[in-house]
């Protein structure tokens, strides 16, 4: 089956197509919950619950652009709306840094769970600010609109999310790789 005729069979509420539709995406959406999440179970949680949307919203989508890309947005969406309900998130003011220079990071191989754990532990806004910018390629103006802040703030939180994960690297390889 293509994907358009899964799209339209999904569009019809075709729950083996929906199944298909789910078996075929689950792993790349799955893959941006991590990303926006705290921890795996609240990955999984999201991950259910932009298929919920998906599922909800696919007539919505009217064939322009990519339905990968399509899907991914209302993904995004799905985990930052969750978020933006909350408000437990930690606002840092944006004079407290003032610009967003890059953190460079001197290491030897770092395993991919590490940094993915490391930033998960970031504070929500940190890690969705981040993930937003460094993964997904959001500027701080979109991320400032998306998440009700300003482009300001936007800037203060990845410079702190930067620093906390190079301190947290720092660590990670003093403790494996010094003698």
């Amino acid at each position: 089956m293509t994907l358009d005729e899964l799209i339209i069979k999904c569009k019809k509420h075709d729950a083996t197509a929906q199944g298909e539709l789910y078996k075929q995406y689950n792993r790349v959406l799955f893959a941006i919950c991590l990303r926006y999440s705290p921890n795996y179970t609240e990955a999984e949680d999201n991950l259910q619950d932009a298929f919920i949307i998906i599922f909800k919203k696919i007539e919505q989508y009217n064939g322009k652009g990519s339905f990968e890309g399509w899907m991914k947005r209302v993904t995004v969406n799905t985990v930052l709306q969750k978020y933006r309900k909350q408000k437990t998130y930690q606002i840092v003011d944006e004079g407290q840094i003032e610009d967003e220079a890059e953190v460079e990071i001197e290491s030897e191989e770092i395993p991919l769970d590490f940094l993915l754990k490391i930033v998960q532990e970031l504070p929500d806004r940190y890690r969705l600010v981040f993930s937003m910018y460094v993964m997904d390629g959001y500027q701080h103006k979109e991320i400032a609109e998306m998440l009700g802040i300003s482009d300001g703030t936007s800037k203060s939180n990845l410079a702190r999310a930067r620093m906390i994960l190079k301190n947290k690297i720092e660590d990670y390889n003093a403790k494996n790789y010094n003698t």
